[in-house]
């Protein structure tokens, strides 16, 4: 017998064998699996009873709240699909998205009413507006989320789900072009939660806080696998280092993900150094490569488990991790940290994962020989929403073309050099910026790096360091390339230094190296996206 894949099957294993087990931990809210059941089953038939069916998109705009948890599952499982909304857009961006994903519905947190009703004279398609009050005042004129809840009926009922029809439309991040809309399948993120399971390792007495935001990549599909094994969800509205690292100690949570940006600003967030983690957390983390001092850092201070993995939001997001081996543990913290920056080995269940050069042939093994990763398999996106040439470009010869600049070594492991746009070609040299600010992470006074190509007369372009320095620390350009000139290839030392109190970065904690590059290539023939 065959039955589709779809990660909703994983609340009805949690609701029936751990009905009175804490399934959620939103501040003062709670609920069990069954009541977790209840809501989101109510969930779905509020909907209905607006008017919303099978085949449906649904917008939603929320937090990591207990509200957008039950979202992915509400929505899921009558067979409507759900488009998560970046919270932190501009406001011109929100409106393309809701536009291009043809959402006839929304759901949005009250402190994002005040934008959807700014919006709603323009909006063509979407004709039921539902508001979850949190607090926030709000001009929206909308149903109220709980009030439809508490009026529509619990009872399941039964929808034939395909697994390879449309669970969500997850919208990447727009950069000079407009953000495209990645088409994930039920059987998608179903394969994904399996590696996240099997490989961060899931057990029904974790405690997770989602401090990774869940519209990012459906949560990298934590939403999904925490609740397979029926372990503890727990709610963060917005990343606060002290409020986060509190939450580690109070709830004792035993595991979380985040952007390398989230680690850093823990292991710098105020009185850091006084915080006692008795778990023992793994910490998954992607979006950018992590610095290996970074890296090194978190595991000393908080006693956690860094655990590297990498993909993007076409494949769901998962397609390999830096899979730890015993003779690693003969290593130095520092030797032992070089290794964990590495994007690894692919994943056991979502398909395969190579280095190829541009003739398509594998690169060596050697740690040298530079290639683009590219992939194939269960949780390769369906395609980009009504976007057939993005589509194509993207997945040629039946394999799925990253955009990200690896080599392998010996071992089989990856590690990204660069984006194949953020290479740096000095004088003909190929500089990684990814290996130059990883240098720079390890200086004491800085916070926060970026390094981008600038033109140069004489060397066509040259590396440029944004700055970001941690507080009452001061530092001289001069001092700090000399510093530089003692660690790397004097070629890779950046020409210019300029300091800067933050740097561009996405929702998730991407670095948007394209503001940076843009702001030196003006009228340059040079693309800077």
């Amino acid at each position: 017998m065959i039955t589709p894949l779809t990660p909703i099957d994983f609340k009805r294993r949690a609701s029936k064998l751990y009905p009175d087990k804490t399934a959620i931990i939103d501040g003062d809210f709670t609920c069990t699996y069954q009541q977790l059941d209840e809501r989101t089953w109510r969930l779905s038939n509020g909907l209905k009873g607006l008017g919303l069916n099978f085949g449906d998109h649904i917008a939603v705009m929320l937090p990591n709240t207990h509200q957008m948890i039950e979202c992915f599952y509400g929505i899921g499982q009558m067979g409507a699909v759900m488009v998560p909304l970046n919270i932190r857009l501009a406001e011109e961006e929100v409106f393309y998205i809701l536009e291009h994903s043809d959402s006839k519905a929304i759901i949005v947190d009250s402190e994002f009413g005040a934008l959807v009703e700014r919006l709603r004279p323009r909006l063509t398609q979407i004709r039921t507006f539902i508001q979850v009050e949190s607090g926030f005042e709000s001009p929206l004129s909308a149903e109220s989320y709980e009030v439809m809840l508490a009026g529509a009926s619990s009872a399941a009922f039964s929808v034939d789900l395909d697994e390879n029809q449309a669970i969500t439309i997850n919208y990447t991040s727009g950069t000079t072009s407009k953000p495209k809309g990645v088409i994930l399948t039920h059987r998608n993120n179903y394969i994904n939660a399996a590696d996240f399971l099997f490989h961060l390792r899931v057990v029904h007495e974790d405690v997770y806080l989602h401090t990774l935001p869940l519209f990012h990549a459906n949560g990298w599909g934590g939403v999904w696998a925490i609740t397979a094994m029926g372990g503890t969800h727990v709610c963060l509205r917005k990343v606060d280092p002290v409020v986060t690292l509190n939450l580690f100690v109070e709830k004792k949570v035993t595991l979380a993900c985040g952007a390398p940006t989230v680690l850093n600003m823990l292991i710098n967030a105020p009185g850091a150094d006084q915080v006692k983690i008795s778990t023992h957390p793994r910490m998954a983390t992607a979006g950018s490569p992590p610095p290996a001092a970074v890296i090194d850092k978190v595991q000393k201070l908080f006693n956690m488990d860094v655990i590297h993995v990498y993909g993007l939001t076409e494949v769901s997001p998962f397609i390999t991790y830096c899979e730890w081996r015993a003779e690693f543990n003969a290593l130095s913290q520092e030797e032992q940290a070089k290794i964990k920056a590495r994007q690894g080995v692919e994943m056991a269940f979502n398909g395969e994962t190579k280095v190829v050069r541009k003739d398509a042939i594998d690169v060596e093994w050697n740690g040298r020989e530079i290639g683009e990763i590219v992939t194939r398999g269960n949780v390769v996106m369906e395609g980009y929403y009504k976007q057939p040439d993005q589509t194509a470009a993207a997945i040629r010869d039946g394999w799925f073309y990253t955009g990200d600049l690896a080599v392998v070594y010996p071992n089989g492991y990856i590690e990204i050099v660069d984006r194949s746009k953020d290479v740096i070609i000095s004088g003909g040299e190929n500089v990684s910026s990814v290996e130059v600010e990883g240098v720079l992470y390890e200086h004491p006074a800085i916070l926060e790096v970026g390094v981008v190509a600038v033109p140069d007369e004489k060397w066509g372009e040259v590396p440029k360091a944004y700055i970001v320095l941690k507080e009452s620390m001061t530092l001289e350009a001069e001092e700090l390339r000399l510093w530089c000139r003692e660690r790397m290839s004097h070629f890779k030392v950046p020409k210019i230094f300029e300091f800067v109190e933050s740097l561009p970065r996405t929702a998730t904690g991407k670095l948007q190296k394209f503001r940076l590059r843009e702001q030196n290539w003006k009228g340059n023939d040079k693309l800077v996206n």
